[in-house]
């Protein structure tokens, strides 16, 4: 392991986002979202365009129903939040966000979902290693995901979007979250290391304390990470693993 990447098993704990660091789900989620909002902004004229930016700038690592009211507000769409009860089709936040949780929650029953290999060995040899590991997650859909890509047994506690709403916890980029991660799993942030791919998880573990914030750059960026509080970045949790002499791989730390 690269000298300036953090030793994982000396920390107290290390907790984890769950899309697009644990499991390829955030393409899932971009999937879902952007059929969604295609259809909101096609069927009310709302410009510009959604792009894939977008999912990075206002939905990425926020709890689902803050993702749709921060996109709406950047185009200047005022719409009633609604209840959480509200069915796929009202016109409210939570209406588009239960649509593309539907929508979300149907491919992942029709095609499943697999851990990123590196990700696994990674969460197997910390865990083997008796290292208390935590997932910190915005989405309502955490404990589904994990036990269809078989990693629940792996994790000591889960925070998810529904502990967060159950608990009142604020949506990432507030620290709330990682706060409440690192209480359940009885450890210090002081000594404890955070993962994260999305910018608002960076800055949630890094307001949080976390000792380190190991950014992972699946698309967002790693210039963006370190900006919101990543400490170091990656682009595969296979760079924490034991390396050959020959074949220490390169980190954008």
């Amino acid at each position: 392991m690269p000298e300036n990447l953090p030793d994982l098993l000396a920390a107290e704990g290390v907790l984890f986002d769950l899309d697009g660091v644990l499991t390829p789900t955030a393409e899932v989620h971009m999937r879902a979202w952007k059929a969604v909002f295609d259809d909101v902004f096609a069927e009310w004229g709302i410009t510009p365009a959604y792009t894939d930016a977008d999912y990075f700038d206002y939905v990425d690592g926020k709890k689902r129903y803050d993702g749709v009211a921060s996109l709406m507000h950047s185009r200047n769409v005022e719409i009633p939040w609604g209840d959480v009860d509200d069915p796929p089709s009202a016109d409210t936040i939570c209406g588009i966000g239960n649509r593309k949780n539907d929508a979300f929650a149907a491919e992942l029953r029709r095609d499943g979902i697999a851990p990123y290999p590196g990700s696994l060995a990674l969460v197997q040899r910390l865990h083997a290693a008796g290292v208390p590991l935590g997932v910190v997650s915005s989405s309502k859909n955490a404990e589904e995901v994990l036990a269809a890509a078989d990693l629940r047994s792996y994790f000591r506690i889960v925070v998810d979007g529904v502990v967060a709403e159950r608990d009142g916890l604020a949506s990432k980029p507030a620290p709330d979250m990682f706060r409440a991660g690192a209480v359940a799993l009885g450890v210090d942030p002081a000594r404890s290391v955070a993962v994260e791919d999305a910018t608002s998880g960076a800055a949630s573990a890094s307001a949080a304390g976390y000792a380190h914030v190991v950014g992972v750059d699946r698309g967002t960026g790693a210039d963006a990470l370190r900006a919101a509080g990543a400490t170091v970045v990656v682009d595969d949790l296979d760079r924490f693993l034991p390396t050959t002499p020959n074949s220490a791989p390169e980190t954008t730390a």
